[in-house]
Protein backbone atom coordinates (compact mmCIF):
# COMPACT_ATOMS: atom_id res chain seq x y z
CA UNK A 1 0.00 0.00 0.00
CA UNK A 2 1.37 3.41 -0.99
CA UNK A 3 0.95 6.16 1.60
CA UNK A 4 0.75 9.72 0.34
CA UNK A 5 0.65 13.13 2.00
CA UNK A 6 -0.77 16.11 0.11
CA UNK A 7 -0.35 19.57 1.61
CA UNK A 8 -3.19 22.04 1.13
CA UNK A 9 -5.53 19.20 0.23
CA UNK A 10 -8.85 20.25 1.75
CA UNK A 11 -9.94 21.90 -1.52
CA UNK A 12 -9.01 22.58 -5.13
CA UNK A 13 -6.19 20.72 -6.83
CA UNK A 14 -5.10 19.03 -3.62
CA UNK A 15 -8.58 17.64 -2.97
CA UNK A 16 -8.96 16.36 -6.53
CA UNK A 17 -5.49 14.81 -6.45
CA UNK A 18 -6.40 13.05 -3.21
CA UNK A 19 -9.62 11.73 -4.73
CA UNK A 20 -7.81 10.33 -7.75
CA UNK A 21 -4.98 8.74 -5.77
CA UNK A 22 -7.40 7.11 -3.35
CA UNK A 23 -9.19 5.64 -6.36
CA UNK A 24 -5.79 4.34 -7.52
CA UNK A 25 -5.27 2.55 -4.20
CA UNK A 26 -3.20 5.04 -2.20
CA UNK A 27 -3.72 5.72 1.49
CA UNK A 28 -3.89 9.52 1.47
CA UNK A 29 -3.34 12.04 4.23
CA UNK A 30 -5.14 15.31 3.64
CA UNK A 31 -2.81 17.99 4.97
CA UNK A 32 -4.77 21.08 5.95
CA UNK A 33 -3.88 24.23 7.88
CA UNK A 34 -7.42 24.28 9.29
CA UNK A 35 -8.01 21.03 11.17
CA UNK A 36 -11.81 21.15 10.89
CA UNK A 37 -11.74 21.72 7.13
CA UNK A 38 -9.23 18.93 6.80
CA UNK A 39 -11.47 16.53 8.71
CA UNK A 40 -14.48 17.40 6.56
CA UNK A 41 -12.49 16.91 3.36
CA UNK A 42 -11.07 13.60 4.59
CA UNK A 43 -14.54 12.35 5.49
CA UNK A 44 -15.79 13.17 1.99
CA UNK A 45 -12.82 11.43 0.40
CA UNK A 46 -12.36 8.44 2.64
CA UNK A 47 -8.89 9.75 3.49
CA UNK A 48 -6.89 10.30 6.64
CA UNK A 49 -6.23 13.81 7.86
CA UNK A 50 -3.38 15.66 9.53
CA UNK A 51 -3.25 19.28 10.65
CA UNK A 52 -0.34 20.86 8.81
CA UNK A 53 0.51 24.53 8.38
CA UNK A 54 3.49 24.65 6.03
CA UNK A 55 4.58 28.01 7.49
CA UNK A 56 4.86 26.66 11.05
CA UNK A 57 7.79 24.51 12.18
CA UNK A 58 5.93 22.96 15.12
CA UNK A 59 2.90 22.07 13.01
CA UNK A 60 5.05 20.37 10.36
CA UNK A 61 7.08 18.49 12.94
CA UNK A 62 3.94 17.24 14.68
CA UNK A 63 2.50 16.07 11.35
CA UNK A 64 5.68 14.16 10.56
CA UNK A 65 5.61 12.49 13.98
CA UNK A 66 1.97 11.53 13.57
CA UNK A 67 2.44 10.00 10.12
CA UNK A 68 5.59 8.18 11.22
CA UNK A 69 3.69 6.69 14.15
CA UNK A 70 1.03 5.38 11.78
CA UNK A 71 3.51 3.63 9.50
CA UNK A 72 5.50 6.06 7.36
CA UNK A 73 5.29 7.78 3.99
CA UNK A 74 6.00 6.93 0.35
CA UNK A 75 4.82 9.99 -1.59
CA UNK A 76 4.92 13.67 -0.65
CA UNK A 77 3.02 16.19 -2.75
CA UNK A 78 3.96 19.77 -1.93
CA UNK A 79 0.76 21.37 -3.16
CA UNK A 80 0.05 24.19 -0.66
CA UNK A 81 0.60 27.58 -2.27
CA UNK A 82 -0.58 31.17 -2.39
CA UNK A 83 -0.77 33.97 -4.94
CA UNK A 84 -1.36 37.46 -3.57
CA UNK A 85 -4.21 39.41 -5.14
CA UNK A 86 -5.90 42.66 -4.12
CA UNK A 87 -9.60 43.25 -3.40
CA UNK A 88 -10.25 43.63 -7.14
CA UNK A 89 -8.53 40.32 -7.89
CA UNK A 90 -5.51 42.03 -9.42
CA UNK A 91 -1.97 40.73 -9.05
CA UNK A 92 0.57 43.30 -7.77
CA UNK A 93 2.99 44.16 -10.55
CA UNK A 94 6.56 45.36 -10.45
CA UNK A 95 5.56 48.89 -9.39
CA UNK A 96 3.36 47.68 -6.51
CA UNK A 97 5.16 44.64 -5.08
CA UNK A 98 6.82 45.05 -1.69
CA UNK A 99 9.42 43.00 0.15
CA UNK A 100 6.80 42.08 2.76
CA UNK A 101 4.47 40.73 0.08
CA UNK A 102 7.32 38.75 -1.44
CA UNK A 103 8.18 37.36 1.98
CA UNK A 104 4.61 36.17 2.60
CA UNK A 105 4.51 34.40 -0.74
CA UNK A 106 7.91 32.80 -0.26
CA UNK A 107 7.05 31.67 3.27
CA UNK A 108 4.34 29.38 1.90
CA UNK A 109 5.52 28.53 -1.60
CA UNK A 110 9.27 28.21 -1.04
CA UNK A 111 10.13 27.96 2.65
CA UNK A 112 7.02 25.84 3.19
CA UNK A 113 8.16 23.39 0.53
CA UNK A 114 11.59 23.12 2.13
CA UNK A 115 10.16 22.94 5.66
CA UNK A 116 7.83 20.05 4.80
CA UNK A 117 10.34 18.22 2.63
CA UNK A 118 13.02 18.42 5.32
CA UNK A 119 10.66 17.10 8.00
CA UNK A 120 9.50 14.14 5.92
CA UNK A 121 12.82 13.15 4.35
CA UNK A 122 13.59 10.58 7.08
CA UNK A 123 10.27 8.85 6.41
CA UNK A 124 10.65 8.98 2.63
CA UNK A 125 14.18 7.58 2.78
CA UNK A 126 12.81 4.47 4.46
CA UNK A 127 10.29 3.90 1.65
CA UNK A 128 11.18 1.38 -1.07
CA UNK A 129 9.94 3.79 -3.77
CA UNK A 130 9.92 7.39 -2.49
CA UNK A 131 8.41 10.16 -4.59
CA UNK A 132 8.18 13.92 -4.16
CA UNK A 133 5.98 16.06 -6.41
CA UNK A 134 6.43 19.83 -6.13
CA UNK A 135 3.48 21.73 -7.58
CA UNK A 136 5.07 24.52 -9.58
CA UNK A 137 3.61 26.69 -12.34
CA UNK A 138 4.13 27.45 -16.01
CA UNK A 139 4.93 30.95 -14.78
CA UNK A 140 8.12 29.53 -13.27
CA UNK A 141 9.53 29.00 -16.76
CA UNK A 142 11.97 31.82 -17.52
CA UNK A 143 11.82 30.71 -21.14
CA UNK A 144 8.06 31.20 -21.35
CA UNK A 145 7.77 34.35 -19.24
CA UNK A 146 10.45 36.09 -21.33
CA UNK A 147 8.97 35.02 -24.68
CA UNK A 148 6.53 37.60 -26.14
CA UNK A 149 4.76 34.84 -28.06
CA UNK A 150 3.93 32.92 -24.87
CA UNK A 151 0.73 33.55 -22.88
CA UNK A 152 2.90 33.65 -19.73
CA UNK A 153 4.62 36.80 -21.01
CA UNK A 154 1.54 38.90 -20.19
CA UNK A 155 1.47 37.94 -16.50
CA UNK A 156 2.41 41.10 -14.52
CA UNK A 157 3.07 39.62 -11.08
CA UNK A 158 6.48 39.29 -9.47
CA UNK A 159 6.05 37.31 -6.25
CA UNK A 160 4.26 34.19 -7.49
CA UNK A 161 6.41 33.35 -10.55
CA UNK A 162 9.59 34.12 -8.64
CA UNK A 163 8.56 31.78 -5.84
CA UNK A 164 7.73 28.99 -8.26
CA UNK A 165 11.02 29.45 -10.11
CA UNK A 166 12.66 28.88 -6.72
CA UNK A 167 10.59 25.72 -6.30
CA UNK A 168 11.98 24.49 -9.62
CA UNK A 169 15.55 25.01 -8.43
CA UNK A 170 14.73 23.28 -5.14
CA UNK A 171 13.44 20.34 -7.18
CA UNK A 172 16.65 20.05 -9.18
CA UNK A 173 18.91 20.26 -6.15
CA UNK A 174 16.95 17.74 -4.10
CA UNK A 175 16.80 15.34 -7.06
CA UNK A 176 20.59 15.48 -7.39
CA UNK A 177 21.06 15.00 -3.64
CA UNK A 178 18.70 12.00 -3.43
CA UNK A 179 19.08 10.00 -6.65
CA UNK A 180 17.12 7.06 -5.23
CA UNK A 181 14.02 9.25 -5.01
CA UNK A 182 11.85 10.46 -7.88
CA UNK A 183 11.54 14.23 -7.35
CA UNK A 184 9.83 16.38 -9.97
CA UNK A 185 8.12 19.73 -10.44
CA UNK A 186 4.78 19.92 -12.24
CA UNK A 187 2.70 22.61 -13.90
CA UNK A 188 -1.03 21.88 -13.50
CA UNK A 189 -2.06 24.60 -15.96
CA UNK A 190 -4.28 27.63 -15.44
CA UNK A 191 -6.83 25.89 -13.23
CA UNK A 192 -9.95 27.43 -11.75
CA UNK A 193 -9.22 27.51 -7.99
CA UNK A 194 -9.43 29.90 -5.06
CA UNK A 195 -5.71 30.65 -5.52
CA UNK A 196 -6.39 32.71 -8.64
CA UNK A 197 -9.84 33.96 -7.67
CA UNK A 198 -11.39 31.20 -9.81
CA UNK A 199 -10.21 32.90 -13.00
CA UNK A 200 -8.59 29.76 -14.41
CA UNK A 201 -9.59 28.31 -17.76
CA UNK A 202 -9.54 24.61 -16.92
CA UNK A 203 -11.10 22.33 -14.31
CA UNK A 204 -9.43 20.84 -11.25
CA UNK A 205 -9.88 17.45 -12.90
CA UNK A 206 -7.72 18.62 -15.80
CA UNK A 207 -5.21 20.34 -13.54
CA UNK A 208 -4.73 17.36 -11.24
CA UNK A 209 -3.85 15.01 -14.10
CA UNK A 210 -0.09 15.71 -14.17
CA UNK A 211 0.14 15.75 -10.35
CA UNK A 212 -1.50 12.33 -10.14
CA UNK A 213 0.67 10.97 -12.96
CA UNK A 214 3.94 12.08 -11.37
CA UNK A 215 2.83 10.89 -7.92
CA UNK A 216 2.70 7.39 -9.40
CA UNK A 217 6.05 7.50 -11.16
CA UNK A 218 8.04 4.28 -10.81
CA UNK A 219 11.64 3.99 -9.55
CA UNK A 220 12.90 3.93 -13.14
CA UNK A 221 10.93 7.07 -14.04
CA UNK A 222 12.17 10.64 -14.46
CA UNK A 223 13.60 12.75 -11.68
CA UNK A 224 14.73 16.36 -11.49
CA UNK A 225 12.30 17.33 -14.24
CA UNK A 226 9.64 19.96 -14.92
CA UNK A 227 6.47 18.69 -16.57
CA UNK A 228 2.97 19.57 -17.65
CA UNK A 229 0.32 17.24 -19.02
CA UNK A 230 1.86 17.45 -22.50
CA UNK A 231 5.44 16.67 -21.50
CA UNK A 232 8.67 18.39 -20.47
CA UNK A 233 8.71 22.16 -19.98
CA UNK A 234 11.67 24.48 -20.58
CA UNK A 235 13.22 25.99 -17.48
Amino acid sequence: MTTTLITGANKGLGFETARRLIAAGHTVYVGSRDAARGRRAAERLGARTVQLDVTDDASVAAAAEAIEAEGGLDVLINNAGIESRDADNNVPGAAEITADAMRRTFDTNVFGTVRVTHAFLPLLRRSPAPVIVNVSSGLASLSHVSDPSSPAYAYPGVAYPTSKAAVNMITIQYAKAFPDMRINAVEPGFTKTDLNGNTGTQSVEQGAEIIVRMAQVTPDGPTGGYFDAAGTLPW
